[in-house]
């Protein structure tokens, strides 16, 4: 069971390591502007983002 966490951890590192590796600039203009959104968005969208992960989770 430890192996299957290292790895889903192991591949979310890629996930988040791979755009600012591929486009440094844009990746912090993408970050500037998610600095100016209201916090209600980006609960929207985290709360998107967390079923759609445990929906896949699922298959």
């Amino acid at each position: 069971m430890p192996e299957i966490w290292l790895k889903a951890l192991g591949l979310a590192l890629i996930f988040e390591g791979f755009l600012p590796f591929v486009a440094p600039e844009r990746w912090r203009e993408t970050m500037r502007r998610l600095g100016d959104l209201e916090a209600q968005r980006i609960r929207s969208f985290a709360l998107l983002a967390l079923a759609t992960g445990t929906g896949l989770m699922w298959l």
